[in-house]
């Protein structure tokens, strides 16, 4: 279905396992030593200086690319970090005020100031753990989503609840578009794709092929946007990448 505008909507796809090609790594890899669980979670800042890290430490590290940590945010103290795993960390593009926003199994989106690692916000209000966390690419606005089905936008300026998108079912991962005013989430069965200024569903992406020797579909497990909007690149749990693009319609 096109948005509400008539000018652009989501056909098409292909879909390939994802390859490197000719990249030459350095090797051995540098390795940021520091947590003691697994990591679930990394992100760059803007000014690609340092690096967000979260883990079922239940901790957040903010690195230099030295990989030095400058700061660990744990639960108890002044830090008031995540009791629960920490599945997902994000930086906002703003540079003004510069966040991290991290989300966990706490069913918390916690909001931190980047310069200190301080807490700003706590955000209350989902019923399960949390899987995703975005912010918008103008730093405004940050989604939220996971077992409770329910996609939630809250005001980072604010720290308060805009309102809440039904998804009805778990979602994997959450991203706006960086050109449209758009949410994406990938959900079990399908990615549903919200316009935010009349919050309905513009579209719903499905599989077109998959094998049905493995019973159920397979289901969008991480998205990505190309930087331009015009490619939304979609990774699903039978090993494949599906690529939508935006067309004139």
């Amino acid at each position: 279905l096109p948005p509400p505008d008539g000018h652009s909507a989501l056909s098409g796809w292909g879909a390939a396992p994802p390859r490197l090609g000719e990249i030459n790594w350095e090797k051995p890899p540098r390795r940021f030593v520091g947590h003691a669980k697994d990591v679930l979670s990394v992100a760059f800042s803007v000014d690609n200086r340092q690096i967000v890290s979260g883990s079922r430490d239940k901790t957040i590290k903010l690195w230099n690319t030295l990989g030095e940590c400058k700061y660990t945010i744990a639960a108890g103290g002044e830090s008031e970090g995540h009791t629960e795993w920490v599945s997902c960390v994000r930086f906002s593009p703003s540079q003004s005020v510069p966040l991290i926003v991290s989300c966990g199994w706490d069913r918390l989106v916690k909001v931190w100031n980047l310069t200190n690692c301080k807490l700003r916000n706590d955000l209350v209000g989902h019923t399960g753990y949390l899987n995703t966390v975005c912010v918008s690419p103008d730093g405004s606005l940050c989604a939220s989503g996971g077992k409770d089905g329910t996609a939630m936008l809250w005001d980072l300026n604010e720290g308060k609840r805009l309102y809440s998108l039904d998804a009805g079912e778990i979602i994997h991962s959450l991203v706006f578009s960086p050109n449209r005013y758009w949410l994406c989430a990938a959900t079990d069965e399908c990615i549903k794709i919200w316009d935010l200024e009349s919050k309905v569903v513009v579209d719903t992406l499905r599989p077109e092929e998959f094998d049905s020797f493995q019973g159920r579909a397979p289901h969008c497990t991480c998205l990505a946007w190309s930087a331009d909007g015009s490619t939304l690149f979609a990774g699903y749990s039978d090993k494949l990448v599906r690529v939508y693009y935006v067309t004139s319609v």
